[in-house]
């Protein structure tokens, strides 16, 4: 995501942007507007933390829970602990693997997808309160080259905000 993001006051001033980037040959899938009627934020890649969150924590689930239940069968046999009788010396280190896997477990959940399960970032909260305020965003999503022509373009606008 390489984005250029331009605020406007309102729809006509958004539209009009995003007119004169389409007439200077940027692609359709390149420009868009967020705002009332339009896109919602968390419909641009990066804006949807709830998503980013639990992308983060399957990622680190991956590598967190084997790490986990080798650490929770390590302990178990380092430590002699029986945890039921019933099962015998492997059975109670097997059954302290999966503790060990299922505490990783919540590690990820915790720690990995947390911060975006729970809150956002200061970027997103900017937007989101020009959002509700009625403004509207152009965002483009282009290269460097593409991305001065662009600026150029918006400056031309006079965009409340224009952020890279």
């Amino acid at each position: 995501m390489n984005y250029l993001i331009a605020v406007f006051p309102n729809r006509i001033k958004a539209e009009e942007a995003y007119t004169a980037l389409e007439k200077s040959g940027f692609p359709q899938t390149q420009i868009k507007i967020v705002g009332t009627g339009y896109l919602n934020l968390e419909q641009l890649p990066g804006f949807n933390s709830t998503q980013e969150g639990k992308t983060r924590a399957i990622q680190m689930a991956y590598w967190l829970v084997p790490f986990g239940f080798g650490a929770g069968f390590v302990f178990n046999s380092l430590t002699k602990i029986y945890l039921l009788d019933s099962v015998g010396e492997l059975g109670n280190h097997l059954i302290g693997g999966c503790l060990g896997a299922i505490a990783a477990a919540m590690g990820s959940v915790f720690v990995g997808g947390g911060v975006g399960l729970t809150g956002e970032n200061d970027e997103t909260l900017f937007y989101r309160n020009k959002l509700s305020s009625g403004k509207y965003l152009v965002v483009v999503d282009a290269s460097y080259p593409l991305k001065n022509q662009a600026i150029e373009i918006l400056n031309s606008f006079q965009p409340d905000s224009l952020t890279t």
